[in-house]
């Protein structure tokens, strides 16, 4: 495992996945600490926030190309732009449910399922993770 194919991916992928792995780890904190707290609203909002940097930075990155130079992920970008805003008005205006079952759906697909897509051979994080495929002995 080496950063250095991360680090040396062009603009935006690595801060893309740095504001990945941070909402990652702090989504993860907001899904086990006590919620309504100043904590909780502040880390909420930092959440946020990272997830709309991960969602804009996303419309230029083009490593997969179905349609001209995006892809189905880009859709998810989208979905993300809209459910974010709406994740916060719903807390916003104590609608607890609404809520949290749009947090929950964010973080499970938004960040962990289309993190698992960045495994895939070819993309920078199969290399991060797996390893450059060298040819030869």
């Amino acid at each position: 495992m080496s950063l250095q194919p991360l680090l040396a991916a062009p603009s935006p992928v690595p801060w893309h996945t740095f504001a990945a792995f941070a909402a990652l780890a702090l989504g993860a904190t907001q899904l086990v600490l006590p919620k309504g707290t100043p904590r909780h609203r502040i880390a909420g909002y930092v959440w946020a926030a990272l997830m709309l940097v991960i969602a804009v930075s996303s419309f230029w990155i083009h490593q997969i190309r179905l349609i001209g130079p995006f892809s189905p992920i880009h859709l998810l970008s989208i979905l993300v732009l809209v459910t974010v805003p709406l994740a916060v008005w719903h807390a916003l205006n104590h609608r607890v449910a609404k809520h949290r079952k749009s947090m929950i759906v964010l973080y499970v697909f938004a960040l962990i399922g289309a993190g698992i897509f960045t495994l895939l051979p070819g993309r920078v994080m199969h290399d991060v993770v797996f390893g450059i495929a060298r040819a030869g002995p």
